[in-house]
């Protein structure tokens, strides 16, 4: 793959990137995607220039060019993800070899991994896993094997039959845990989201994802016991054990290492 072809996949993720952020602030606010982009802190309209993905948010060293306020870090990093995800999928899906099935199958697979970040950011920002997000997801997963292997063949059957199986293992442990918590422990939306996981992954890398999103967020819960005894998560944020850690973006993650690296932890 040549440089040229990576940055402008790069430059295309972050252009992406930037509109994920729009519909991630807009949605469920009553403002519709194609407004006008404002200052939160002082309403001013904002120029073009001040829209440029990344650099932007660089050059106003992440603050409003007009205010000063603070401007969240969650836009180039919303960016960066993205970009970066982008290029990793055109690399593993072989994009170099300019095959229009190949083309197809990473802007298919790009489509998936955005929503994906959205649902992570969106979980992180509000504790909740909006609807339309997770059933477009899911929708993706039912027929991506049918993308993979272009049409209706046995292959994309024989996948899509073990995606059912996974989504309904996976789908079951989660309900088990959200029911018998009474939502403690899970929310219904992160039985919702691997449903979708089991259909995109298949059963081992599915079980897997799931595995590793649990690794995952035990270690985010070790650093914040030991944060906690440090004294330290009082001094930078107002996040204390009690408060409450969304699952989704942990999900997420080890999906998207599943979907991108075919990691498989089991023999089958």
């Amino acid at each position: 793959m040549t440089e040229l072809t990576l940055i402008f996949i790069f430059l295309f993720g972050l252009i992406i990137g930037s509109f994920l952020n729009v519909v991630i602030y807009r949605y469920n606010t009553g403002q519709t995607i194609n407004g006008r982009s404002y200052c939160f802190a002082c309403r001013m309209d904002l120029a073009w220039y001040d829209l440029i993905p990344l650099l932007s948010f660089i050059y106003n060293r992440g603050r409003c060019r007009s205010c000063q306020s603070l401007i969240s870090l969650q836009y180039p990093l919303v960016e960066l993800a993205t970009a970066t995800t982008f290029v990793l999928l055109a690399w593993h899906y072989g994009l170099a070899t300019y095959n229009l099935a190949n083309i197809f199958l990473t802007a298919f697979y790009g489509l998936v991994v955005s929503i994906l970040l959205m649902i992570a950011v969106y979980d992180l920002r509000h504790k909740i896993i909006p609807d339309d997000f997770v059933f477009a997801f899911i929708a993706l997963a039912f027929i991506s094997p049918f993308v993979q292997y272009v049409g209706f063949s046995l292959s994309a059957f024989t996948l899509l039959a073990n995606g059912i199986l996974s989504a309904s293992i996976l789908g079951g442990f989660f309900w088990s845990l959200w029911r018998y918590s009474d939502g403690r422990w899970m929310g219904f939306g992160d039985v919702k989201l691997v449903v979708g996981i089991g259909l995109l992954l298949g059963l081992s890398k599915g079980i897997t994802a799931v595995v590793i999103a649990f690794w995952l967020g035990a270690i985010v819960g070790l650093v914040l016991i030991v944060a906690k005894r440090l004294d330290i998560l009082a001094r930078i944020s107002n996040l204390s054990l009690k408060s409450e850690i969304p699952f989704a973006p942990f999900l997420v993650l080890a999906t998207l290492i599943g979907l991108i690296f075919e990691l498989n932890l089991l023999p089958f």
